[in-house]
């Protein structure tokens, strides 16, 4: 099975690059992305073409890739910088647009496109929703802006020659993505290095606010099951359990005071701003509507059970942040090598 993944040096794409290294006799690996890893694990062996997404030249690059696929995995996706919303949407929506052409133009029969547990509309707090919910977005969000309009490309695709698989994810960690992700929504000013798992009992979580997190092997080992069974249509994923102020407790030992959502709203706008931080305000809004996902179809259809468990998933990131932990990825390199070039 040939298999071209876009940001293949990322956190998703590292972990589905293990993955599909167990069995390297069964796939060929074309990895896209705007800069290639050295040739160390997990990224050996793979055919790689460096492009930027957000160039429209990069259609044509794509279209040669492309070339004999069996299947497309579309994981590139861009979150900083923050400040520049015409870049992100070049990159997300107009390299979102590339990938699908570039798929149908050489008749690709199965594309995988990594969406986000942000796509979907604003639900009541605890809701419980399935794949059928309202992938409409928050659109005070920047982030889940972008992935409700490219999931609205993929409904108007008219391609029937094509199964089109649309990965629906909580929050997705694993400690090789420790350095991406602080740089990514913590910033140079927040000291990882003194982080520690017991300091998650003092966290002021917001009331009504659900938090879902997976393990990037998981969602790895969701991926090869997708291709492997050419599965179609939207799946939710996210391990077990979802966290509350109530559950975050009992896992961490604790819970910080609890922090109104509209003060962390007011708090996250200034900060942003003032640029002591990179996330913008919109992710609050996020956080604030999304619902519960229900994850029964990838369990029943895939044969998918998460191998780590939320608080697990977390505690584990939180050892990994202290550490600055990272691959010889240039998108995933420790925070300790990073001079900041990739904010």
């Amino acid at each position: 099975m040939r298999v071209v993944v876009t940001g293949a040096s990322g956190n998703v794409g590292t972990a589905l690059l293990r993955a599909l290294s167990a069995d390297s006799a069964e796939h060929e690996v074309v990895g896209i992305c705007r800069r290639p890893p050295p040739d160390v694990d997990p990224y050996r062996g793979v055919e790689w073409v460096g492009t930027d997404l957000s160039y429209p030249f990069s259609g044509e690059v794509l279209e040669r890739a492309f070339a004999g696929a069996d299947a497309v995995v579309h994981l590139a996706w861009l979150i900083q910088p923050s400040y520049n919303q015409p870049l992100l949407h070049r990159t997300n929506q107009g390299g979102t647009r590339r990938v699908i052409d570039a798929a149908v133009a050489q008749g690709v029969p199965h594309l995988v496109y990594q969406s986000s547990i942000g796509v979907y509309a604003p639900a009541e707090q605890g809701q419980v929703v399935t794949e059928s919910w309202p992938h409409t977005g928050v659109p005070t969000s920047s982030y889940s802006v972008d992935k409700a309009a490219t999931e609205a490309m993929l409904d108007e695709l008219d391609a029937p020659g094509t199964t089109v698989t649309r990965v629906r994810p909580g929050l997705i960690l694993q400690p090789d993505a420790a350095s991406e992700i602080a740089r990514y929504f913590m910033g140079p000013l927040v000291p990882t290095r003194l982080l520690r798992p017991a300091l998650l009992r003092l966290v002021p979580f917001p009331p009504g606010v659900n938090l879902q997190f997976v393990h990037a092997d998981d969602v790895a080992d969701a991926l090869v099951r997708m291709l492997h069974q050419r599965a179609e249509g939207a799946f939710n994923l996210a391990a077990e359990p979802a966290l509350d102020r109530s559950t975050w407790a009992a896992a961490f030992g604790g819970v910080g005071p609890p922090l109104p959502i509209g003060a962390a709203r007011a708090a996250g706008k200034l900060s942003w701003q003032t640029r002591l931080q990179p996330v913008e305000p919109g992710w609050v809004n996020l956080a604030a509507g999304a619902p519960i996902m229900d994850t029964t179809r990838a369990r029943t259809e895939l044969g998918w059970t998460p191998q780590h468990a939320a608080d697990d998933v977390v505690r584990e990131f939180v050892t990994a942040l202290a550490q600055r932990r990272g691959t010889l990825s240039p998108a995933l390199v420790p925070r300790s090598k990073d001079r900041g070039s990739t904010l």
